[in-house]
């Protein structure tokens, strides 16, 4: 008992300190419409001297870390199969298209640009699956390294502030193309980041466009399953090698990792049994703004481990990633619209 109190003493400062600023965070993202996790991240960095300090750094960590997983995991209450299936093959198809070869240009684009494929991986998820949610499930699967959490921060930010440009700019995009309603919410649901920014732009359009815009976003984040587990098992393959290596040079070998971590397998048993109907509404509700809630503090506890100078010198290069993946998710996706027939019917 008395390594729990200790337990929970070293970390309940750090945790407090995580939630004001989240509470904060939300406050403020619905008073001004603007994407909460940006809100945490910058109120996050604002405080961030927090995470020198001995009594609130493990209780920062920690949120940083293991309230992520927990938030990714209900994530699951989020999707079920029967959503996937009311929209038919072709819109899934072009969904699975959309997310895999835009995860796979974002790798090959990063190789490119001189970054590892993991942040390739990370930046083309974000992009491809659902923004800030999607960087925060596939950087909890990610092996720990010095540059994970500013590649994370730096993803963060600039798939919310694309998605809040998508939000403005593509409505205006879809009526230049002449798509009608249902297929404008297609172009929307299949191409803007955030999901959020996905319902804000469907719904500027008509109820129409709005629902077909945010059943297919659901598709998109339906994809986290798969790319978390490539994630994990990318990761898996990594600390096989650094185990390989650290025993040829004669040092103790670590532990072998599993190939799924624990909050994948709970993310997708919470598919399978939101999907078997199972869980309540009221109770799918509560997980969910639990989720939201174990997001924005994690998001809050890595902007308060991140100084605003590390940001400031990231250069150009992963900027022009995050561009690129973007304009190439919106090209491939309309380009399939058009193979499939789904184009100018207004």
């Amino acid at each position: 008992m008395s390594h729990w109190k200790t337990w929970l003493a070293e970390r309940s400062r750090g945790v407090l300190m995580t939630s004001i600023v989240a509470i904060a965070a939300m406050a403020l993202a619905s008073h001004y419409g603007a994407p909460v996790m940006l809100f945490a991240l910058l109120l996050g960095m604002a405080v961030n001297f927090l995470s020198q300090d001995s009594r609130c750094k493990p209780g920062i960590e920690f949120t940083a870390r293991q309230v992520l997983r927990w938030g990714v995991a209900l994530l699951g209450l989020k999707i079920t199969v029967a959503q996937v299936q009311a929209m038919g093959w072709q819109p899934l198809a072009m969904v699975v298209t959309a997310v895999a070869a835009t995860i796979g240009f974002g790798i090959l684009a990063a190789r490119l640009l001189g970054f590892q494929k993991f942040f390739g991986l990370l930046t083309g998820g974000a992009v491809g699956i659902c923004g800030a949610s999607a960087a925060l499930a596939i950087s909890a699967a990610f092996p720990q390294h010095p540059q994970k959490e500013r590649a994370t921060l730096f993803t963060v930010i600039g798939v919310s502030t694309l998605s809040t440009i998508a939000m403005v700019l593509y409505p205006v995009v879809v009526r230049l193309l002449g798509l009608d309603a249902l297929n404008a919410g297609f172009f929307l649901g299949g191409t803007i980041h955030d999901v959020a920014q996905v319902v804000g732009a469907g719904y500027s359009m008509g109820p129409e466009t709005g629902d077909a815009a945010t059943v297919i976003k659901l598709m998109r984040v339906a994809m986290l399953v798969p790319v978390i587990a490539l994630a994990a098992w990318m990761t898996h393959r990594h600390n096989l090698s650094q185990a390989a290596q650290a025993q040829q040079a004669g040092a103790l070998q670590p532990a072998r990792p599993p190939l799924l971590p624990g909050f994948a397998v709970a993310f997708v048993v919470l598919v399978a049994v939101n999907s078997l109907g199972w869980v309540p509404p009221t109770a799918s509700r509560a997980g969910l703004q639990m989720s939201q809630a174990f997001l924005v503090a994690a998001m809050a506890a890595i902007g308060m481990k991140t100084h605003l100078k590390d940001i400031l010198t990231v250069g150009w290069r992963p900027v022009a990633l995050m561009v690129l993946e973007t304009l190439f998710l919106a090209a491939l996706f309309f380009g399939l619209m058009w193979a499939a027939g789904l184009h100018a019917q207004g």
